[in-house]
């Protein structure tokens, strides 16, 4: 139903913004001209283009008011994809003794993170717990 009366509404906005080109204004607009002979004379075109101005504009705003009503009603809360949360990896209860190869500093930080106390035998403090 919403669909629906958002394709009339559309529909009218545009019927709309054609008729009010089609006026003629003091400026020059997109007025279609005609001779009195014609099958309307220009007085009657400008009352024709003003009466269909009014009532589009009336249903224009109409049937704003109505899709206002329908959206209010229909308010349904937005699903959030969870598919692609990725997973935060669990940490591990005892870290690895780093390798003391040929890093002097290796075996220092090995040293201080062994240290349930948190210093080092030297008296040095570690910099992360």
């Amino acid at each position: 139903m919403f669909t629906f009366i958002l394709v009339v509404q559309a529909i009218v906005a545009a019927l709309l913004v054609t008729v009010i080109l089609m006026q003629k204004s003091e400026g020059g607009g997109l007025g279609v001209g005609g001779s009195p002979a014609g099958f309307m004379s220009a007085r009657g075109a400008a009352d024709f283009l003003t009466r269909s101005t009014t009532i589009l504009a009336t249903i224009f705003v109409s049937l704003s008011i109505v899709l206002a009503v329908i959206a209010s009603i229909q308010h349904r809360p937005s699903d959030i994809d969870t598919s692609l949360v990725k997973q935060a990896p669990a940490t591990p209860s005892t870290a690895p003794a780093p390798a003391t190869g040929n890093d002097p500093l290796a075996g220092a930080a090995g040293a201080a993170g062994g240290n349930a106390q948190g210093t080092a035998a030297n008296g040095a403090v570690p910099l992360a717990n």
